[in-house]
């Protein structure tokens, strides 16, 4: 039986069909009992309008409507707005956090459309009720569009979905049972929408009791164990996974395009330490004989922890059996694994080999190939090349860390390279990466290496680009140019810092 949120204040005439016909349930009537508001957490995870940059200057005046406005329908009207079933559907896929501003607007635009309110957007509208626990108005709802001839099973797939986020897996299995009373036939795709939609939410135990009730007269497939499996997974409940692997074996044998279901279970070994590496290799290698394997998230996973337990050789073997195999082609991911296994190994060259390697088959470095590299160079001090790659990964548009940032500064101000410490740090000023602790150490470097004159024109480029000098940075600048009989360069610096920090006061 289901159970039932009590309605928002003078929700009873909000979900009325566009066309002011109150519908009533026709479904069995399930058992109602109120509840407790929606949780606020809840409505502040939605997305709002206000996530959404370059959004439609009339989307977003309706969103503000419905967002801060206590008539929704006379703001409307008072706009002139003209409105569209597409429009509608934006509008709602913002409005979730005011689920009952949101329906007047949904009431408000059914007449004012010339084409009749889209399935998506009525199905919107149950899933908006239903992510906020208003279940009691979320069957209403269905109701109206059972009298329209809407529902489908997307309407109770977010149906299944809203029960499962509340943790009420009853629920969502009673709802699972109304399919045939909405004209819905209770299928294979209908059996895996609510077995996603539990396991999705962690309730993948009560996936797989459904599944054993009603498996006799609902047949599953493939993607029944696929689904359960990916759960398991999620959960890390092995014992789960052993038994629901082991049944689909004897029930379809060893199938190649279940490519799904063979990642999430070896994902689920795997996630044992060491002794999930070993068994996960070893359920490998029969996978292997059967002509069947994993996908790229379980070789990812694997290459990663045989870094972490320093065993390249699996890591190579894993590589060089799978990659390239299968139809699976080397992603920046999987290069960026094997990168990162030789860096933690210290291997420089073998790392090289695979940075250099992983343009010829497609896959381009991104920002964590980069840093993964620049880290190693830094560590073995290979001065020449850490500026090269720097400036190539400032080329291909990404930005590094200020972790890395700071590390290759005091890489070259440690083995006294002040003319690559500076070009490497008016590069990072340029482009807005450095912060102040970096560029203050760098002026003070520069003073304390007889570069005053380096020092003063760095500190003049950190005041341009807003970036604060600190007090001691400014009073060593001071003792130095005063001594040298340049007080006056001094005091330039110190207005040009003056008139910068008020600013940033006002």
């Amino acid at each position: 039986m289901f159970s039932h949120r009590r309605r928002l204040p003078d929700e009873d005439d909000l979900l009325r069909s566009p066309y002011g016909k109150r519908h009533h349930r026709s479904s069995p009537s399930p058992s109602r009992r109120s509840a407790t508001p929606p949780n606020k957490s809840r409505r502040s995870s939605f997305s709002s309008y206000l996530d959404v940059p370059n959004l439609p200057s009339k989307i977003r005046l309706i969103c503000e409507i419905i967002a801060s406005s206590h008539s929704i329908e006379s703001s409307l009207n008072d706009q002139g707005i003209t409105i569209t079933s597409d429009d509608v559907e934006e509008v709602l896929k913002l409005s979730y956090s005011h689920p009952a501003a949101a329906i007047k607007f949904f009431r408000w635009s059914g007449p004012r459309i010339r084409q009749q309110l889209s399935p998506y957007s009525w199905n919107l509208v149950v899933d908006l009720l239903g992510k906020n626990l208003l279940f009691d108005a979320m069957w209403d709802a269905v109701a109206s569009m059972k009298s329209e001839g809407l529902v489908s099973l997307a309407t109770f797939a977010s149906i299944f979905s809203s029960f499962a986020a509340a943790s009420r897996p009853t629920d969502a299995i009673a709802a699972f049972e109304l399919l045939v009373h909405h004209g819905i036939p209770q299928d294979t795709t209908a059996l895996n929408s609510l077995l996603s939609a539990l396991s999705r939410e962690g309730l993948t135990s009560a996936a797989l009791d459904t599944f054993r009730h009603i498996w006799l007269r609902i047949p599953p497939d493939s993607d029944s164990y696929a689904i359960l499996l990916e759960g398991f997974e999620n959960e890390r409940n092995s014992s789960g996974a052993y038994e629901v692997f082991d049944e689909m074996i004897l029930k379809f044998g060893w199938d190649p395009s279940n490519v799904p279901a063979y990642d999430s279970f070896l994902n689920t070994v795997l996630s044992r330490g060491r002794s999930g590496l070993d068994e996960s290799l070893r359920w490998l290698a029969k996978m292997k004989m059967q002509r069947c394997f994993p996908g790229v998230k379980f070789i990812v996973n694997a290459i990663d922890a045989c870094g972490k337990l320093g065993d390249s050789k699996a890591a190579i073997m894993l590589w060089d059996n799978l990659v390239g195999r299968n139809g699976m082609l080397p992603t920046t991911e999987l290069y960026n694994s094997m990168i990162s296994l030789y860096c933690d190994l210290n291997h420089l060259e073998a790392a090289y080999r695979f940075f250099d390697e992983m343009v010829l088959y497609g896959a381009f470095p991104d920002s964590t190939t980069y840093e993964l590299m620049l880290r190693l160079l830094i560590k073995n001090k290979r001065r020449e090349e850490v500026p090269v790659l720097l400036n190539e990964m400032l080329k291909n548009e990404f930005v590094p860390s200020t972790a890395i940032c700071d590390s290759v500064m005091y890489l070259f101000m440690d083995i006294g390279d002040s003319e690559t410490a500076l070009k490497v740090g008016k590069i990072i000023i340029e482009k807005g990466i450095a912060d102040e602790r970096i560029g203050n150490s760098l002026i003070l470097y520069l003073r304390d290496h007889n570069l005053l004159p380096e020092a003063c024109k760095f500190a003049e480029n950190l005041i341009d680009k807003e970036i604060r000098l600190h007090s001691s940075t400014l009073s060593k600048l001071k003792s130095s140019l005063q001594h040298l009989g340049k007080g006056y360069i001094y005091e330039s610096i110190l207005t040009k810092w003056q008139k910068f920090s008020s600013e940033r006061i006002l």
